[in-house]
């Protein structure tokens, strides 16, 4: 403690001059003097001209970033502060010229005014708020005392700031910081280092990408140290029976959430999980092909948060999922689905937040839903290793581990994940109105149109007929789509079974024992029929629905189901009409 207690006040006696000289050889902790000498000042005169203390703080925070990264620029090496307020003057000129589109950007200012625009852009403004949240904390600290701990975090700090940058090659580096912090032109660029314009628009898109995929691993490492630190670093496996290892139903969001609920006070029958979820009535479509996408072909952050709901639990998700369906991983070459194949993808920007909130859920007891784990289905996640970086998981009966930063590197690159966040309380009637009104808006094709061409609900058998008539189904995906909707119709059959017998007497009436017969029925008539596609049409063979006769077998069969759709939605309405408010 004594020598480091020599080397502080060694700092505080040396000129700017001095530090400079000694930042510009590599010494991070003679820069991290400068800001702290100089940190107040800066801000001041940055207050002064915007006469607001966000911005300036975020103006402040920019300049620093640009000072650390460019200060062998810097030729004077007395002149630090005059430097350091010309830096603060331009950015702070810069954003209110801006303004008001960019008063809530950080520091790197990527966009700079538009000139590079991509689908990237959401991504690296969230680097940018990563960025922000690191160099603030280290300036803080540097700011409000001089302990040596505070002086750790700050080089800690700027150390990871650099690093971040440095895993761009020497050329790339210097393209890019030319274009995202000296704010030159692409053309600029161009003639500066003798490319083409082309090249550098490649060379800037290559460097974000890697920046982007750095700064992930960055903050996995920072979490992971993190909770390292405080103590929590560690192991929780729950107890996963092997009956959990079987998937009772093909609608793998309802499968998993049954499975959740076993490990709350709330558990529930699979049938009135599909129910109550309303999983049990849907029907979605991808016209002309019947993609194998269809069944999952809806929104997840609304749906599956609204089902968990109905039971009686509050969510919390992670969606990084994509707006587009993806292919068919069924029909791909297995060295495309591997965990080698895994590896070489990009890792998925929600990947930090998707691994605090199952730490959480797990340490809580209870496991997580999370889409995609080892292919396009629902698994759950039972268990973590913090040491080996390993995640528990199942999913339709494969139980492996996969690696923390291979959540969400499947074939789709998404994640989702869904954990439970707390109870409400709900009477069976209060649920079975929520889940008839969630059930009908789907028939009735109120949902959001998320994917966008998957059709939803009793619109969705007009698709499935036209493409029977367009010799374009994928036959593969078209015999998952009927597995599914049969087996969802089963469960709708069981639902109402179950309804009638666990209702309570109080409020039972024959009128209302009468509808959830008819109801049940009528779902049990859509299974036979769908069963009969099922074997016309076997999963994963497929069949040969383009065939013309055998397709003019199936849309008899189809036609057949639609208008059983039909009564059994009046029929939800009159249910929901006498069960009342």
């Amino acid at each position: 403690m004594e020598a480091t207690a020599d080397k502080r006040t060694d700092w505080d006696e040396m000129e700017d001059s001095e530090l400079v000289i000694r930042a510009q050889a590599g010494e991070r902790e003679a820069f991290g003097e400068l800001v702290r000498r100089h940190r107040a000042k800066v801000y001041g005169y940055a207050r002064a001209i915007t006469q607001e203390s966000y911005l300036a703080e975020d103006i402040v925070q920019d300049a620093l970033m640009r000072a650390f990264l460019h200060l062998s620029k810097l030729v004077d090496a007395g002149r630090f502060l005059p430097w350091m307020q010309r830096i603060v003057r331009n950015q702070a000129y810069t954003r209110l010229k801006a303004r008001p589109t960019l008063q809530e950007q950080t520091f790197t200012e990527l966009e700079g005014g538009g000139r590079l625009s991509g689908q990237e852009d959401g991504e690296w403004n969230d680097l940018d708020r990563i960025l922000f949240r690191l160099n603030r904390t280290a300036n803080e600290a540097a700011a409000s005392a001089n302990a040596p701990e505070e002086k750790l975090l700050q080089k800690e700090t700027l150390h990871t700031l650099t690093d971040i940058i440095r895993c761009l090659k020497p050329r790339e580096r210097m393209i890019f910081e030319s274009h995202f912090f000296d704010q030159l032109s692409p053309q600029e660029i161009a003639k500066l280092f003798q490319l083409s314009s082309a090249n550098v628009y490649q060379i800037i898109s290559r460097s974000r990408k890697k920046v982007i995929q750095e700064k992930i691993r960055v903050t996995v490492d920072s979490y992971m140290k993190t909770r390292r630190d405080m103590g929590i670093m560690s192991k929780r496996i729950l107890d996963y029976d092997k009956e959990f290892h079987e998937t009772g139903t093909w609608t793998t969001a309802a499968d998993v959430i049954y499975k959740m609920l076993q490990y709350t006070d709330r558990k529930l029958s699979l049938p009135m999980v599909m129910g109550l979820t309303g999983h049990a009535f849907r029907i979605n479509i991808v016209p002309k092909s019947v993609h194998i996408a269809g069944p999952t072909g809806y929104n997840f952050s609304e749906v599956l948060p609204r089902g968990l709901h109905n039971i009686g639990f509050h969510a919390k998700v992670i969606d990084g999922m994509s707006p587009n369906i993806g292919e068919n991983s069924n029909l791909l070459d297995p060295s495309l689905t591997g965990k080698d194949a895994m590896g070489k993808r990009s890792i998925h920007r929600e990947l930090p937040r998707a691994l605090d909130l199952i730490h959480r859920s797990l340490d809580q007891g209870i496991p997580v839903l999370a889409w995609d784990l080892f292919f396009p289905e629902f698994g759950t996640v039972y268990g973590y290793d913090d040491e080996t970086r390993l995640l528990y998981a199942e999913e339709c009966g494969k139980v492996e581990t996969l690696p923390f930063d291979h959540l969400g590197r499947s074939v789709l690159e998404e994640i989702f994940v869904l954990a439970i966040d707390g109870k409400v309380d709900l009477t069976l009637n209060q649920q079975l109105r929520l889940a008839l009104e969630s059930a009908i808006e789907h028939y009735e094709g109120r949902e959001s149109a998320i994917p966008a061409n998957c059709v939803k609900g009793l619109a969705a058998y007009d698709a499935w007929l036209e493409a029977l008539e367009g010799s374009a189904i994928e036959p593969n995906g078209h015999a998952y789509n009927i597995a599914v909707l049969r087996d969802a119709r089963y469960y709708g059959a069981e639902f109402f079974k179950e309804l009638k017998q666990a209702w309570p007497l109080e409020e039972k009436s024959e009128e209302l024992t009468r509808h959830f017969d008819e109801a049940s029925a009528l779902y049990q008539g859509m299974h036979e029929k769908l069963d009969e596609l099922h074997r016309l049409f076997p999963f994963p063979q497929g069949g040969q629905p383009n065939d013309s006769l055998t397709a003019r077998e199936a849309r008899g069969l189809v036609e057949g189901i639609k208008p059983l759709e039909s009564q059994a939605l009046e029929c939800m309405k009159e249910i929901l009409a006498l069960i009342g408010d």
